[in-house]
């Protein structure tokens, strides 16, 4: 089992975070933890240095944190991914917010972000992890005018069932967090996804249902979806492996 996107540079793991990356070490074959804004940056490749081939990483920003980003330290961040481009699984989080960025001036300056990110990510042949809240029409018009069609994407935490048709015909794939065992949408999801497009996440810390939530609720999230597929669960586990290891590029 393979949790795609989560975030072991929080803050919530401070105190014990070796022994949350070694109680998943047991029980996961790989982590992909996202650093969402440069600060975070260090931290990131040092777990991925200390964990090598467990831990792998992706580097991008958060839409969420478009107005702390002036353009010498994007040029700066960007400069750094470039130069650890081999280090890297992914480009992301990158793309849309309009939850949390509601002013229409700033969500232009997203877009324009998004853009550049997704150009990086054409540069530098990798794959790209989507965010998008209440944004996913405008995400897909991105994705499609940048040319990103049968290129990696993965669209994290997807939840907008309306919209998994033009997905699925892109040639994108999503993954699915512990939202599924609560989200009626996301089980629909679920249920209509091909499980040859479909991976498996946790976003945690975040979604532990009232607690921290860690990369081992990857495997709940796995439980649902073999639950709704009605398939086994290793038939879940062997097929969203393969999507991840293939679409990371890992070993």
């Amino acid at each position: 089992m393979i949790d795609v996107h989560c975030h072991l540079e929080q803050e919530d793991y401070n105190n014990d975070r070796e022994d949350v990356i070694k109680e998943c070490w047991k029980k996961l074959s790989a982590v992909i933890t996202s650093c969402a804004h440069y600060k975070d940056l260090e931290l990131t490749m040092e777990i991925v240095k200390k964990y090598k081939g467990f831990v792998f990483c992706c580097f991008g920003l958060h839409p969420e944190f478009i107005k702390e980003l002036n353009n010498e330290k994007k040029k700066e961040y960007i400069q750094t991914i470039e130069k650890n481009k081999d280090k890297i699984a992914a480009i992301g989080e990158i793309g849309l917010d309009y939850f949390w960025i509601k002013d229409k001036e700033w969500q232009e300056k997203q877009k324009e972000m998004f853009i550049e990110f997704i150009e990086l990510s054409k540069k530098l042949n990798l794959p790209i992890i989507v965010h998008s809240r209440d944004a996913m029409h405008d995400t897909l018009d991105i994705l499609e005018k940048e040319g990103m069609q049968n290129r990696k994407v993965l669209l994290h935490l997807f939840g907008d069932k309306d919209s998994l048709k033009r997905v699925i015909d892109n040639g994108w794939s999503i993954s699915i967090g512990p939202l599924i065992l609560k989200n009626k949408e996301i089980r629909k999801i679920a249920r209509d996804c091909p499980i040859e497009r479909m991976m498996v996440e946790t976003d945690s810390p975040w979604f532990g249902d009232g607690k921290r939530g860690t990369p081992l609720n990857a495997i709940k999230a796995a439980e649902k979806i073999a639950e709704i597929k009605k398939i086994s669960f290793a038939e879940v586990e062997k097929q969203t492996d393969l999507n991840a290891k293939a679409f990371f590029s890992i070993k």
